[in-house]
């Protein structure tokens, strides 16, 4: 049986101009392609980063509780769940964009549990709190326009949503921002950068 929730309010609807297709990399559901390179206000993953990142990763997803934020497609936590990760939360404060990802989760068959969020972050992050969910994988990848960043790592740390040896994978340009957290690895594709944090120094290498 498919376990799904799903949270959300009345909220007009967007499209903007298709553009390349997306997929999933790896795991169980590599290769199958997704919907949602044409939601408005998103920026998918690129390929090439997505992989990047997952190899840097994979020993950390297998049973994990994840938390997609900006999820939009929810191309970076159906990867998770494609992964081995059993709980994803995939939180967008846009109609379409939940909407998108159950289209996506029926097209892949997802097995796992799926809980969906129609909220602004802040709001969700509250919930969260207010509700004792913590997360072994935070996924942050806002619009890269509007610094989110910190205001996220900020009250990911005031409510404690990381699990003692969670990570929290940040994707941006140009935003500038610092957390008492412990920074455990940053790469560079171009323009976009992943920094990748944890609660303590660990001795993995990432």
């Amino acid at each position: 049986m498919i376990n799904s929730h799903y949270y959300y309010r009345p909220h007009i609807l967007f499209y903007t101009e298709s553009c390349e297709k997306m997929r999933i990399i790896s795991g169980s559901y590599k290769g199958r392609e997704l919907d949602g390179s044409n939601l408005k206000g998103t920026r998918p993953t690129m390929d090439r980063v997505k992989e990047s990142l997952f190899g840097m990763i994979q020993n950390e997803i297998k049973n994990c509780i994840c938390l997609d934020l900006f999820a939009g497609s929810g191309s970076l936590g159906l990867e998770a769940l494609s992964n081995g990760a059993t709980i994803c939360y995939f939180v967008d404060h846009n109609f379409d964009a939940i909407r998108t990802i159950q289209r996506n989760k029926t097209k892949l068959s997802v097995k796992e549990e799926t809980i969906f969020l129609q909220q602004d972050y802040k709001q969700a992050l509250q919930y969260f709190y207010q509700n004792k969910v913590t997360f072994d994988l935070i996924f942050l990848d806002p619009p890269y326009q509007e610094n989110l960043i910190q205001d996220c790592l900020d009250k990911i740390r005031q409510y404690d949503l990381l699990k003692d040896d969670g990570l929290i994978i940040c994707e941006y340009e140009t935003e500038v921002f610092v957390s008492t957290y412990t920074c455990v690895k940053e790469k560079k594709y171009g323009k976009k950068r992943i920094r990748i944090y944890t609660k303590e120094k660990r001795i993995e290498e990432y």
